[in-house]
C-alpha cells in the first residue's frame, strides 16, 4: 500500500508544493492530500502535478492522483451513429466561455441517475473556478437550444492539456454534442490530451481509456509546457462528421 497517510496542507503557508504523486493511497484510490485552500495559484500547481480538488460540503478539501487516471486522447474521439446524425441536424448552439457562472451552477444540482450527485461542486469550490475563468485558466462551453442553455461542461486548460471538471444535461444529448465540439477543437489546436479523471462508461462511450498515473505524469510534463491557444472557437463544419 503507497502512503501510510494524506500530506496535511497548511492553508497558511505561501508553500504551493504537493507531495509525490506516487505516495497517493492506494485505498481511497488516490487520496495524496488534505487541507490547504483553493487559491488560484495551489488549483494550477495541484492541476500541472496531475492533483484535483474533490470533497462534499463540511470536509477539509481532499486532493487526489487517481491510479489508474481517466484521460481522452482527442484524436481517438468515438462518435456514435446516432450522435453524427445528431450533429447534422445542427439543433444545437455551441458556444464557449459565454456562461461559464451559469455552467458551473447547473453542473453543481444533484443528479439522481449519477452516483456522485454534484453536491461536492461547493460554494467555496464555485467562487474558486470562477476565479480562475476570470484569469483566463478555466473555461466553459455551452449548448444552447432556442435560446435556452440545455447543456454544457466546464474546466481548466493548461498549456496544451484541459482537465475536465464536470457537465450537465437539459436535453438528450446536449453535454455529449458540447463535448465532442470542444474536443474536435482541442484536437485541432494540438492538445495533447483531455484530463478525465475518474473512469465512467458514458466517457469511455465517447473515447476515453485509463492509463498508469505514471504516463499521465509523462504526458502533463509534456503538454502542459506547450503554448496554449487563445481560446476562441474556430467553426468546425459537423455537416461533415
Amino acid at each position: 500500500m503507497r502512503g501510510l497517510a494524506p500530506y496535511w496542507i497548511d492553508s497558511r503557508s505561501n508553500n504551493l508544493d504537493f507531495p509525490d504523486v506516487n505516495l497517493a493511497l492506494d485505498e481511497p484510490d488516490g487520496l495524496l492530500a488534505i487541507g490547504g485552500d483553493l487559491k488560484p495559484q495551489r488549483l494550477l500547481a495541484a492541476y500541472r502535478m496531475g492533483v484535483f480538488p474533490w470533497y462534499n460540503e463540511g470536509q477539509p478539501i481532499l486532493w487526489w492522483a487517481p491510479n489508474p487516471r481517466a484521460v481522452l486522447f482527442p484524436q481517438h474521439l468515438k462518435i456514435s451513429r446516432s450522435l453524427r446524425k445528431t450533429l447534422r441536424k445542427q439543433s444545437f448552439t455551441i458556444t464557449l466561455d459565454q456562461a461559464f457562472a451559469d455552467v458551473i451552477k447547473a453542473c453543481s444540482h444533484p443528479r439522481d441517475y449519477e452516483t456522485q450527485p454534484g453536491t461536492w461542486i461547493t460554494r467555496d469550490m464555485k467562487q474558486a473556478y470562477q476565479q480562475l475563468h476570470d484569469q483566463g485558466h478555466a473555461h466553459s462551453v455551452e449548448c444552447w437550444h432556442e435560446g435556452q442553455l440545455v447543456g454544457g461542461l466546464y474546466g481548466v486548460a493548461i498549456g496544451r492539456v484541459f482537465f475536465g471538471e464536470s457537465m450537465f444535461t437539459r436535453r438528450s444529448d446536449a453535454s455529449k454534442v458540447a463535448f465532442i465540439t470542444l474536443t474536435q477543437q482541442l484536437a485541432h489546436w494540438g492538445f495533447g490530451v483531455i484530463d478525465c479523471q475518474i473512469h465512467s462508461l458514458h466517457l469511455e462511450s465517447l473515447g476515453a481509456e485509463t492509463i498508469q498515473r505514471e504516463r499521465f505524469t509523462d504526458l502533463l510534463n509534456t503538454f502542459c509546457h506547450q503554448p496554449g491557444p487563445t481560446w476562441q472557437f474556430e467553426p468546425i463544419n459537423n455537416t461533415q462528421t
